[in-house]
């Protein structure tokens, strides 16, 4: 590569962030369709493998690969101790990255043309400190189902949340999210809730997505995104106490008329379902504002980031 065909390169630094979990005859495929891209666009850049406890041979898959290729960027492979998911996982390779702007890839799956990878760059030179590529179609009715109920409930005033196949995000961005002094269980709803300006390119598929089901990680991690960023339990709370104070306003009036009209009802049967109705609106009283109390509580509570990682391997060719 001559001196001038680099000085036509962007010389802005970027790094490319990549989870990797189990994706043994996926890895070389990605980085076969992904890196030559990256190689026109910028002069250097570096790449960040994040090592999830891969058991079946995608690190030496990756390191062979490495190993015969001619790639001019900077390479760490972040061996994370054990299995930790994607989003700790991810959160682990970001804090280690140094580029000036960079790419998040959880996904191996490579459904859009190439030309995407650039399209959010220059989206995000126009003025964004977050852009997202996002499918058109093909999204799965649970994450819809998810989406819809997280956007209805969420207490950020920052864009809607959907699913995305990988995003870029600036320096400015991630000295904002760290300055928040909040732990990150779901980066893409920390983005929305960071202040700072997102966009979003969405694309038609290639193909079906190869995407493998985590369905313990992906509930907890739904479970997580709702007490930390919505007020869906607290509504389910209130509207349960609305409801039950209708049913005690009832019950009343419909031991009143009984009361009054010398009906014959079976004994004790009005005194147990008053009972049961004020029990009941008593205790989503409670369950309403100890929700409220605890969501306060969990605004200020600073929570460091909970990951750990056995080693960084640098790739150093010969």
């Amino acid at each position: 590569m001559t001196k001038m065909e680099n000085s036509k390169k962007d010389s802005k630094f970027i790094s490319l962030v990549i989870y990797l979990h189990n994706a043994h005859g996926e890895i070389v495929p990605f980085l076969e369709k992904t890196i030559p891209t990256f190689e026109r666009q910028f002069s250097e850049f570096e790449i960040i493998f994040v090592n999830d406890g891969c058991t079946d041979g995608t690190i030496e898959e990756l390191r062979e690969y490495l190993e015969n290729s001619d790639a001019p960027a900077m390479i760490n492979i972040v061996h994370m101790s054990f299995f930790h998911g994607r989003e700790s996982a991810m959160n682990a390779g970001r804090d280690i990255a140094i580029g000036d702007f960079v790419y998040e890839f959880d996904t191996l799956d490579v459904d859009y043309q190439s030309e995407l990878l650039l399209q959010v760059y220059e989206k995000l030179m126009e003025g964004s400190d977050i852009v997202a590529a996002a499918p058109r179609n093909g999204t799965r009715l649970t994450s819809k189902f998810f989406y819809t109920l997280y956007n209805m409930t969420s207490r950020s005033r920052g864009g809607k949340i959907r699913t995305e196949t990988f995003r870029i995000v600036s320096r400015r961005a991630i000295n904002r999210v760290k300055s928040m002094g909040q732990y990150i269980p779901y980066r893409k709803a920390v983005y929305a809730n960071c202040g700072l300006h997102t966009d979003v390119i969405l694309y038609d598929t290639m193909g079906k997505k190869k995407e493998k089901k985590y369905v313990r990680e992906r509930f907890s991690l739904a479970l997580d995104s709702f007490i930390y960023f919505t007020n869906v339990l607290e509504t389910v709370s209130l509207i349960g106490c609305v409801f039950f104070l209708i049913l005690t306003v009832g019950v009343g009036i419909y031991i009143a008329r009984d009361f009054f009209s010398n009906n014959p009802v079976a004994e004790g049967w009005m005194s147990t379902m008053g009972f049961m109705a004020l029990g009941f609106f008593g205790i989503f009283v409670l369950l309403t504002i100890i929700l409220k109390y605890l969501s306060v509580i969990l605004n200020l509570i600073f929570k460091k980031q909970n990951y750990l990682i056995s080693d960084i391997e640098k790739v150093v060719k010969e």
